[in-house]
């Protein structure tokens, strides 16, 4: 009897031929996702009530689009953040859920970098000045010598890490979870506490997972102990950022910029006083985003939902 199983990020069909190898073996009716966006919550219910397996990217698996998918066994997650399925609900209804994790580290920590140099020396800022007839040229900063504070030293993190070395950057960094003080010092990393990566690094960069612990933990006390001349780089999740509190500090000189690939709200609106900053830059959502962590993605997370649904 065919499986149906419903696959609903658009990059996943990027790689399509590297999931057909796979799901080619077995008996399954695949629905996909056509609208060519993240689906909606009431999209997600009427698309999730016979499936017995998701390949899911950040759409909403909430309580009432789990208990709606009565034939549900198996989430793969198109990524690495579970941020956005109600794991309690999942657990309580049996359901299995794998992630793709070590996929998409090396693209994301490049994004980071990339956003490092980007903010640094205002290249947004200075191209687009160009191109509408503007010479004007802002003193930028080197990253040669400064320090990085990285909050989250997950995989991602120590990818990060590893990068801003080969720049000559001096490495601290901040998380509770990581407790491996050997690793942390062949790296040359200096594991310290919140207040001193806020207080000392010239970029401080986000690696944390989304929970009620760390929503909005750079908030106004936050980033009032960054140095004047300090950059905020967030590649991890929009909610990690009180965004009012960052556009007062970005606004009033507080820090000197910030970087974002992720917002709250996605797309942010049109509103968002962030996006009339000059020295605020943005990408929409890309860290991923790369055709080789495209790939390893597809591939990974239809092992995932392949293994735990046969």
């Amino acid at each position: 009897m065919k499986k149906k199983i419903l696959i609903t990020p658009k990059s996943f069909f990027r790689a399509r031929n590297k999931a057909e190898e796979i799901f080619s073996q077995y008996q399954l009716e695949i629905v996909e996702n056509n609208t060519g966006k993240t689906l909606t919550k009431q999209q997600m219910i009427k698309l999730c009530k016979d499936v017995d397996g998701i390949i899911v990217g950040i759409d909403p698996m909430d309580e009432e689009v789990l208990r709606n998918a009565g034939k549900l066994k198996a989430i793969s997650k198109y990524g690495v953040g579970l941020d956005n399925i109600d794991l309690k609900v999942a657990e309580e209804l049996g359901i299995k859920i794998s992630r793709a994790e070590g996929t998409n580290t090396r693209s994301v920590a490049e994004l980071t970098i990339g956003l490092f140099f980007a903010i640094s020396r205002s290249i947004p800022k200075a191209t687009f000045d160009v191109k509408d007839g503007r010479w004007d040229r802002t003193l930028g900063a080197e990253l040669f010598g400064k320090t990085v504070g990285i909050i989250g030293f997950g995989a991602i993190g120590r990818e990060v890490a590893k990068m801003a070395l080969g720049l000559n950057m001096k490495i601290m960094a901040y998380d509770p979870y990581f407790n491996d003080e050997k690793t942390a010092k062949a790296m040359n990393v200096t594991m310290t506490d919140i207040t001193e990566v806020l207080e000392k690094a010239d970029f401080v960069t986000l690696h944390l997972p989304l929970n009620k612990g760390t929503n909005k933990i750079i908030n106004r006390e936050a980033l009032s102990k960054m140095k004047q001349t300090a950059y905020l780089i967030n590649t991890a999740r929009g909610e990690l950022v009180d965004e009012d509190a960052l556009y007062d500090a970005l606004e009033s000189g507080t820090i000197a910029g910030a970087a974002q690939d992720v917002f709250s709200q996605e797309p942010p609106s049109k509103d968002n006083k962030l996006l009339s900053l000059d020295n605020f830059i943005l990408t929409p959502h890309i860290g991923a985003y790369t055709r080789e962590s495209t790939e390893r993605m597809v591939v990974t997370s239809a092992k995932n939902l392949i293994e735990m649904l046969f």
